[in-house]
């Protein structure tokens, strides 16, 4: 029986500023270009957070049960280090989905009927990341899924619910969540090449191989504060988000110094930190 700090580290926390950001920043735009419904925001950081949380327990489970992480370098999983019983990580993954559909629902309710086809698709795309006979993340589309729902998803889908149309400044602020969301995949699936490679699990990693995911990884960190400029036009307060560049040296260092394996585990706080502080940033600034 896994003890709560186990599941706790099982929902991989530091990973979680992924689902987050981009309501921080939704709100932001909201703010700007009408008003921010504070009730509203918080539900959808709730969707978000609860869905990222039912995705890496499902992926917890869908990856133990093949077997691809009983030698694995990284934070702890729940099947594949057998402290839990694979039903129990099933059913923590399909009650977070559950109770993300329900609060979904109520964002429907009060806005468009057509959300429920957005969340119905995103609950989807998270189940079969990793489960199902023929996963997508298996087959190098996992940096796709990740933008799409990480950035332009998350980001449009916040500033809806509260404002009720769709800006410009909301797709074009998605495009830098995004890419930090991506760098943070990135990160995890270049540590994981060996030991994914071996078990058959073909990520974009795998496919670019080491020293294009790097680069990769580089460019996921740095475009996110090129696109600054392309809001500061309209909205120059934007610019304050060049004050988290510094937080992408140190990740950005390690990556493409050759850090491999255990040393590339920090690089994931590192990346989240960066996404917080990029995010909060620009949201003051595109509220401003």
């Amino acid at each position: 029986m896994a003890t709560l700090n186990q599941w706790v580290a099982g929902s991989r926390p530091r990973t979680l500023p992924a689902s987050l950001v981009p309501v921080v920043v939704g709100t932001g735009v909201a703010i700007g270009v009408d008003t921010a419904i504070w009730w509203r925001a918080l539900l959808a950081a709730f969707v978000a957070l609860i869905l990222q949380i039912g995705v890496n327990f499902s992926n917890d489970y869908s990856d133990g049960i093949r077997g691809t992480d009983e030698d694995r370098v990284g934070p702890l999983r729940l099947v594949g280090s057998k402290v839990a019983p694979p039903k129990q990580v099933l059913a923590a993954a399909l009650g977070c989905f559950l109770a993300a559909a329900v609060a979904g629902l109520v964002l429907a309710a009060v806005t468009t009927w057509w959300l429920l086809l957005v969340g119905a698709v995103a609950i989807l795309a998270a189940w079969f990341y990793t489960g199902g006979k023929t996963p997508y993340g298996y087959r190098a589309l996992g940096e796709v899924s990740v933008f799409v729902f990480f950035g332009l998803v998350a980001v449009v889908g916040t500033v809806y619910v509260q404002v009720e149309k769709l800006p410009w400044e909301g797709w074009a602020a998605a495009v830098p969540v995004g890419l930090l969301a991506c760098a943070m995949l990135v990160a995890n699936n270049l540590r994981d090449i060996p030991t994914d490679r071996e078990s058959g699990k073909r990520t974009l990693a795998v496919v670019l191989g080491d020293r294009r995911t790097r680069i990769l990884y580089a460019a996921c960190a740095a475009l996110p504060f090129m696109f600054v400029l392309v809001l500061a036009a309209p909205h120059p307060w934007a610019l304050i988000a060049l004050l988290a560049a510094p937080l992408s040296i140190p990740p950005t260092q390690k990556v493409l110094g050759g850090a491999s394996g255990p040393a590339l585990i920090p690089v994931l706080g590192e990346t989240g930190r960066l996404q917080i502080a990029y995010g909060l940033l620009l949201a003051i600034g595109l509220a401003l």
